[in-house]
């Protein structure tokens, strides 16, 4: 049997792709003069299947990392509900992916190992990617493992019949193979869907939003076509706008109940509360960024003139409160202090805003839900800013598992830096973002062997 693989020849062999990348942006071999376009073409497509197979390995070290740690738990007394908490966080970790996402791998690998290995030996020779491996896991959640073995076995058992098949070939194909062995548990799936009906809201480019509502398909396509019907008839009556920019307005102000302005250009004022924190600068007249932030929203980047006409219309409109979070000459946000157990609401807020509403455990995008002790009150920790950190509540569940620990690794005057170590020892740094007003000290030479801050 060959020796198992190890994390060392992995990073070798990455460092020989590195270098390889690294020579061509050198004008060297890299960059196409070695070899015919055949050859290139050859190496992207072996490039891809290394992905695919890497991926295969990743679940595969997954699923026996998870039966370690579960092992190791349970010989430490871990009560049986307990057991497995923070491993999927381990595994977001490592990945440099959010808890959630950990989450979501973890579970595919179990999956891919366990009930469906052919898909699992199609990740490994690369005829399938981890995107179309996750479409064949959750499609077939709904079924029991012996059907989901069945269509593992359709479907990928032979490499050749995935040969030119696309993602939405392969979706159609697997959802009509799962509606004939058991459409009783697809009717449910679909019933039970309409109870994660939701709303969300994500960045998109150019300080504006996707505001997406999730529902049944029924009541998605009346409400659009509701929506439609009404900025087509304002159409007809002379409105100038465009239909998309109707279809936004109009269904803004059907969801807050606001009269409907009729400008092309400026969206209505809300008279909710957001957050949009600025220097003192900014608002003057200067280029610093600011940052808008809401209940449950992670921080958007504003440009500083957008932001100063934000802060314009609402004052226009009469829905301007102004609060001013102090802080020193370089932008360092003063902290604050309480004898309580639990945070008040003004650190708690104080802590979300430092991180722009962000969850402050690595690579993890999700807004902040818990304001967390970085030390454990039972630690002797205070229920101070400085030891204090936004999270979401998948970070906060998991840092109580055992063997979880953070500290601040930064200065009281830069920006807080806090280190997660997970139960393997492994090391993982997270830096606050930079807030509004914030400048890296700068130092000049202001005279023989003297220099100056300035910044």
């Amino acid at each position: 049997m060959d020796a198992p693989l190890t994390a060392a020849e992995i990073r070798s062999y990455a460092d020989r792709v590195v270098a390889w990348c690294d020579e061509g942006s050198a004008g060297g071999s890299a960059s196409g003069s070695a070899g015919g376009s055949a050859d290139q073409v050859d190496l992207i497509a072996a490039l891809e299947e290394l992905k695919s197979a890497a991926c295969a390995a990743q679940a595969q070290a997954a699923v026996a990392f998870d039966a370690r740690r579960r092992a190791e738990q349970a010989r430490a007394g871990v009560p049986a509900a307990r057991q497995g908490r923070g491993i999927a966080a381990e595994v977001a970790l490592a990945r440099r992916e959010s808890p959630h996402r950990g989450q979501s791998l973890l579970g595919l690998a179990k999956v891919l190992v366990t009930e469906m290995p052919h898909t699992l030996a199609r990740l490994r020779d690369g005829s399938l990617n981890e995107f179309r491996a996750t479409i064949l896991a959750r499609e077939t959640g709904c079924l029991s493992a012996e059907q989901r073995s069945f269509v593992d076995e359709e479907l990928c058992a032979d490499p050749r019949a995935l040969a030119g098949v696309g993602t939405r070939e392969l979706l159609g194909r697997v959802r009509r193979l799962a509606a004939e062995l058991d459409p009783a548990a697809v009717a449910r799936r679909a019933r039970r869907a309409e109870a994660d009906r939701n709303v969300t809201v994500r960045p998109a480019p150019d300080t504006m939003a996707y505001l997406t509502g999730l529902m049944p398909v029924a009541q998605a396509v009346a409400a659009y076509a509701s929506v439609r019907a009404a900025a087509l008839s304002a159409r007809a009556q002379g409105d100038q706008r465009s239909l998309g920019q109707l279809m936004s307005d109009l269904m803004l102000s059907r969801l807050t109940g606001l009269p409907d302005t009729g400008s092309a250009e400026r969206a209505p004022a809300v008279p909710v509360t957001i957050n949009l924190t600025m220097s003192e600068e900014t608002l003057a007249g200067g280029h610093a960024p600011a940052v808008l932030s809401g209940d449950g929203v992670a921080g958007e980047v504003l440009p500083a003139e957008v932001a100063r006409q934000l802060a314009a219309h609402a004052l226009d409109d009469a829905t301007a409160w102004f609060r001013r979070l102090y802080r020193n000459r370089l932008g360092r946000l003063v902290a604050m202090t309480s004898r309580q157990r639990l945070f008040p609401d003004g650190i708690a807020e104080l802590l979300a805003l430092q991180g722009l509403g962000i969850c402050a455990s690595p690579y993890c995008d999700a807004p902040v839900r818990h304001t967390d002790h970085l030390t454990p009150v039972e630690e002797g920790g205070a229920t101070s800013a400085a030891n204090g950190q936004g999270l979401c509540e998948a970070c906060n569940h998991a840092k109580q598992a055992p063997g979880w620990r953070q500290r601040v690794v930064s200065s009281p005057r830069e920006r807080p830096e806090v280190e997660t170590i997970t139960p393997t020892g492994h090391r993982y740094v997270a830096t606050a973002p930079a807030p509004p007003g914030w400048r890296e000290p700068r130092y000049v030479e202001i005279g023989p062997g003297r220099y100056g801050l300035v910044a």
